[in-house]
């Protein structure tokens, strides 16, 4: 107990000594000397709104043919980013749009991401299309659902060569034009299974939980090279993904009961998300898995 006091009573002389010190350097006047803000590394003032503005950037949203990805393609435009929507077979009308309304340019793109060729291509095309690609969106994705002891292997080569190799690989490929001329901005959809193991769902868990650790990985690599790679692990959506448990009274209410928020999330509920990931303002952030849940997580 006395060493425990001595040591107390040694910080607070040295905590004392330090706040004389600074009186005595703003001379003696009685106030503390207020700290100069830093700039950070561009020299700009910490709060600066332009730096959530995409205005000049180029994004390829893949997956963006509906639902989240069609809400992240849109936002995206709305903050003022060209952008190359996706679908494994078209691009409804209705999403280009909703693009072309925000005024910005588009193109629409069409393949099955589970095909590396269609990876290269679609990189390829939106560089073509713009002249570069600053922003890559990896949000397709499939789910295949039934019981562990049944699953098929058909079914789990299927997910995780959607869910998880493509990312891999579209991410490899655009970081390519990235790391070539110093910036880049790289956001993975993830998912709460990136934290938890789902039901009769095991594909899609292990292709999400290794979404999050791709996610880490790369951005370790390209964190030093002006290349962001982030993640965004969405709640409940009430997307046409998840309507076998909207459509299941009893598990569209126990999930309900669990999230803070007392809604479903929408597509919407990732937009300005996806524009602080995809914007310089997000520039000292790397490697993060950002969940946008309703608060299901804290329960």
């Amino acid at each position: 107990m006395r060493r425990l006091l001595t040591n107390r009573y040694s910080e607070s002389v040295c905590a004392f000594g330090t706040i004389r010190r600074a009186f005595a350097a703003n001379g003696n006047s009685g106030t503390l000397p207020i700290p100069r803000r830093r700039p950070n590394r561009k020299g700009s003032t910490p709060l600066n709104l332009s730096a959530f503005s995409l205005e000049g950037k180029t994004a390829l949203v893949t997956g963006s043919s509906r639902g989240l990805g069609a809400g992240i393609a849109v936002a995206l435009a709305t903050a003022g980013a060209s952008v190359a929507l996706h679908g494994s077979r078209s691009v409804p009308e209705e999403v280009q749009k909703d693009v072309a309304a925000t005024g910005a340019r588009s193109v629409a793109l069409t393949g099955d991401v589970g095909d590396p060729a269609v990876c290269a291509r679609l990189v390829e095309q939106t560089v073509a299309a713009f002249g570069s690609i600053d922003i890559l969106v990896n949000n397709a994705g499939i789910i295949r659902r039934a019981p562990a002891a049944e699953y098929s292997a058909e079914d789990w080569d299927a997910v995780i060569n959607v869910n998880l190799n493509s990312v891999f690989r579209l991410t490899q490929l655009a970081g390519r034009h990235m790391l070539a001329k110093g910036y880049g901005k790289i956001i993975n959809i993830a998912s709460l299974l990136s934290f938890q193991g789902g039901v009769t769902v095991p594909a899609y868990a292990a292709a999400k939980g290794g979404v999050a650790q791709l996610t880490k990985a790369f951005a370790n690599e390209w964190a030093s090279k002006g290349v962001n790679v982030n993640a965004i692990a969405p709640g409940y959506m009430a997307t046409d993904n998840t309507e076998a448990l909207q459509n299941n009274p009893e598990r569209a209410r126990q999930i309900l009961e669990r999230i803070p928020a007392g809604r479903w999330g929408t597509p919407e509920d990732l937009g300005g998300t996806a524009v602080f990931l995809a914007s310089s303002a997000s520039d000292y952030i790397s490697g993060h898995i950002l969940v946008v849940d309703g608060g299901w997580l804290n329960r």
